[in-house]
């Protein structure tokens, strides 16, 4: 039996068609006589962990028992995926492990991604649009008049200086009480957001004070995932890079607070009346509370029914007390403060602060024209364009106001366009000027400056006819008549100084002569014979007189003694501006055939009303910029006139209102002195007068507008009148306005003249006056041309001119009774250049004022296309 077991093995069942027990006993394609004897073999099959169930998986294996044995027997996959251990569905179902590695995987992109795109992102710059800028213009008081300007929005920028701690601290514990901790994002509020706009729903901002100063300063206000997406890279980096202070401000200098209103400026304006500077803790936990959504925290209610004025009181109220509340919660606020706000600060009416219709249009291109032309201010138009400017002018709103009322009390009374076809295109226009300060205090455009775009009060081209006559009457008294038997040229030395009681010839068609006696001619030879109003003849009279009755003779005569270079410069040290002036004047120009702005006609009237003093017009006290002052008017003043000239021309004005042409400012009830003025072909006439206080000018004319060619047209007949006087329609606005400006103003007495000069006679003036008509010359003048007709004859010119009217050498009613005779307007309408014929034409709206202005180019705020 032993032989028999020392047989090796040899085909004994199952087991013995197996091959060696464990996977690793004789690795595949090694080679059996390695491993030595049997013994050897089974312990290296040992040694490998065999035992009978592996050794059976492997023979499994090797035998190629099934598609689990062929799986297993693989080469191992980095990610198992699908699942090679798992059959049927359970092969695609992820282990937690590779939900786990997937998830840190993702979340480790996105920290990649993240990480390159901060690194590429640039910070933009900002919108135009956020930068822009309105100017802030207020009245002469220092309360806001109206804010303009290009931008589409209403905002002025302030430094983070000029807003109060308690606003800012409103905004933050209502808005984002982690401001100051945080890096400029909020990820939840992001993916809250996103959340919702990715399901369809509501828009969501889920943003910091940093993103959406970022959306206002350099994205859109899109509600898109991209811009999103934009705001929040560019937030992580703007929260990086700038100061926490500087975000603030722009935050608050660009969001929208309701009416119309973006940045906390036009906010505090828009709601309270007051600079941001100003506002209280209670004022701002209010302002902070319609950050929250405007339309439904306006307490005068907003759009949609949600958003009535008692739903949007008490929404309003509810969120201003937990503002305050929640500045209580973070600290910023003690509960004993808190005690003080009981009572809701309830906002002002609103109103357009962007209206420029009415006379706000004028006056703020006013105002524009004399900082950008003024050397001085350093602000140029395209400066001003771009906005952010405080603008503090010298208009006075209750003056402004008054004279608006007295113009269009006249003219409902009087101008009915629909009764007569005259009265249409009627103009008025005003000013008045402070006297020896040069501060514009009130004026009168025209009817509205969105649709009339001259401004009447600056230069327009109407002629002021015998408000002319004072610098005339300076002239003389300041530098004297010439010698008639020295040079044309003379000094002081060879003048006579003239005082009130010179006496002239004042009777009707006197033959004009030089100042030497010789008779004057144009340049064809020809006479002149001034002509008086109603051809009325006065005799000798005295300069007194002849002021009072606005005689037309002695003042052409006194001019040609004086010197009408004299004159010239008489006029414009008085304060009326040279390009108004004609550059070569005939002798006409002494009779008002210039063309001076209402502005700068009340202003050289107040020279003499100032005993000489002569101040430049201004319409702007000070410029500011970001709190700082820009610009600063420094008052111009010269010693124009001795007191004594300018006192006895005053008092000479005196007896205009007490005894003359002027009575009907008599009613003003105050002392008073001014000069009526009517022109040629009664198209323009003028009330110019003044108080101790106060000097204004006003004028009446009529011109089409709107028509492509401009002229004046005649008045005869307007309002129902036979003829416009500058006693009638202009004087009645004067004494009307000036009652009302002065109303509260004390009662002061113009100085007493003191005597000056020598008591002269003009030519064919004796020592003893007489009321003896002169004899008007036989030899008629040169044969005036033919004057172009209105386009809307409105009434056949009277053969016999009536008062304050002169006469033009090319005058065609001059013509029939072949003279020359003029009115009290002086001449002519070609504003008295020799030779001058036809119809003066004003300025058209391209013109705008030409280089006649106060201030530079005399076009409104509109333009008319």
């Amino acid at each position: 039996m032993s032989e028999h077991r020392r047989k090796p093995p040899q085909g004994r069942g199952r087991r013995a068609a197996q091959p060696s027990p464990g996977r690793r006993a004789a690795p595949r394609g090694a080679d059996p006589s390695a491993y030595g004897s049997r013994a050897e073999a089974r312990r290296a099959a040992q040694g490998g962990g065999g035992g009978r169930r592996r050794a059976a998986a492997s023979g499994m294996a090797a035998g190629g028992g099934g598609r689990r044995a062929a799986r297993a027997s693989e080469k191992k996959r980095f990610i198992d995926y699908p699942r090679s251990d798992r059959d049927g569905l359970r092969r695609w179902i992820p282990s937690w492990k590779q939900i786990l590695g997937a998830c840190v995987g993702f979340l480790g992109l996105l920290v990649a991604m993240a990480g390159v795109a901060y690194a590429m992102v640039e910070v933009p710059d900002p919108n135009a649009q956020a930068q822009q800028e309105k100017n802030v213009y207020y009245w002469a008081d220092g309360k806001q008049m109206v804010v303009a300007g290009e931008g589409e929005h209403n905002r002025q920028i302030v430094p983070l200086t000029q807003i109060p701690e308690s606003m800012q601290w409103a905004v933050i514990a209502a808005e984002n009480e982690t401001f100051y901790e945080d890096a400029g994002v909020d990820p939840m509020g992001i993916v809250r957001a996103l959340g919702r706009m990715a399901m369809g729903g509501d828009t969501q901002s889920g943003s910091t004070i940093t993103q959406q100063y970022v959306k206002n300063t350099y994205l859109d206000q899109s509600q898109t995932l991209s811009r999103k997406f934009k705001e929040l890279f560019i937030s992580v980096k703007v929260g990086a890079e700038k100061d926490k202070g500087e975000i603030l401000e722009g935050y608050l200098n660009t969001a929208y607070y309701g009416r119309g209103a973006y940045g906390i400026q036009a906010a505090a304006q828009a709601y309270f009346g007051k600079d941001s500077k100003d506002l209280d803790a209670s004022e701002s936990a209010y302002l902070a509370s319609t950050l929250n959504g405007p339309n439904f925290y306006d307490t005068e209610g907003g759009i949609g029914e949600q958003a009535t004025k008692e739903k949007n009181i008490k929404r309003a109220e509810a969120r201003w007390s937990w503002t305050l509340d929640r500045e209580v919660a973070i600290g910023r606020m003690t509960k004993a403060e808190r005690a003080k706000y009981s009572e809701f600060p309830m906002p002002k009416r609103p109103k357009k602060s962007t209206e420029l219709k009415g006379q706000i249009g004028y006056m703020v291109n006013l105002a524009n024209n004399y900082i950008t032309n003024d050397p001085d201010s350093g602000i140029t138009k395209r400066q001003l364009e771009k906005g952010g400017y405080k603008i503090y002018t010298t208009f006075d709103r209750k003056k402004t106001d008054h004279l608006k009322a007295a113009i269009e009390k006249v003219k409902k009374a009087n101008i009915d366009p629909k009764k007569r076809k005259v009265d249409k295109y009627v103009q008025f226009g005003g000013a008045s000027v402070k006297p020896g300060d040069g501060a514009i205090q009130a004026i009168y455009g025209g009817e509205d400056a969105t649709k009339h775009f001259t401004n009447n009060a600056d230069y327009t081209g109407v002629q002021v006819g015998s408000t002319f006559k004072p610098f005339v009457l300076a002239a003389a008294m300041r530098d004297g008549v010439r010698d008639p038997d020295g040079t044309p040229t003379q000094g002081a030395d060879s003048r006579t100084p003239v005082s009130p009681k010179s006496v002239y010839n004042g009777n009707n068609k006197v033959k004009l002569r030089n100042y030497d006696g010789s008779i004057w001619r144009n340049k064809e030879g020809k006479e002149w014979n001034q002509r008086n109003d109603g051809n009325q003849s006065y005799g000798d009279v005295d300069l007194r007189t002849a002021m009072k009755e606005s005689i037309n003779t002695p003042f052409i005569q006194l001019g040609m003694d004086v010197g009408l270079d004299k004159v010239r410069k008489s006029a414009l040290d008085a304060g009326v501006n040279e390009e108004s002036l004609p550059k070569n004047p005939t002798p006409t120009f002494s009779l008002g055939v210039s063309a001076p702005s209402a502005i700068r006609m009340a202003n050289a009237y107040g020279t003499f009303a100032k005993s000489g003093v002569e101040a430049e017009p201004y319409s702007v006290r000070k410029v500011e910029k970001e709190g700082e002052v820009a610009f600063q008017n420094r008052k111009e003043t010269t010693n124009a006139f001795d007191a004594a000239v300018a006192d006895n021309v005053t008092d000479l004005l005196r007896t205009v209102v007490e005894d003359g042409t002027g009575s009907a400012a008599q009613a003003l009830g105050r002392p008073a002195a001014g000069k009526t003025g009517t022109t040629d072909g009664n198209k323009s006439s003028w009330f110019t007068g003044y108080t101790p206080q106060l000097a204004t000018s006003i004028g009446m004319w009529r011109v089409n507008d709107q028509a492509k060619q401009q002229k004046f047209l005649e008045m005869y007949g307007v309002g129902g009148q036979k003829q416009i006087h500058g006693a009638s329609f202009p004087a009645e606005i004067w004494t009307s306005y000036m009652k009302a400006a002065l109303e509260n103003s004390p009662v002061k007495q113009f100085p007493t003249p003191t005597p000056l000069g020598d008591k002269v006679y003009g030519d064919g003036a004796s020592p003893t006056p007489t009321a003896t008509p002169s004899t008007p010359s036989e030899e008629p003048s040169e044969e005036p041309t033919e004057e172009e007709t209105s386009e809307t004859p409105s009434h056949e010119p009277s053969e016999t001119p009536s008062d304050d009217e002169s006469c033009h050498p090319f005058d065609p009613r001059c013509k029939d009774e072949g003279d020359d005779g003029g009115n009290e307007g002086g001449g002519g309408d070609d504003q008295g250049q020799e030779n001058g014929g036809g119809d003066s034409t004003p300025p058209g709206d391209d013109e705008g004022q030409g280089d006649g202005g106060i201030f530079g180019n005399n076009s409104a705020a509109f333009r008319r296309e």
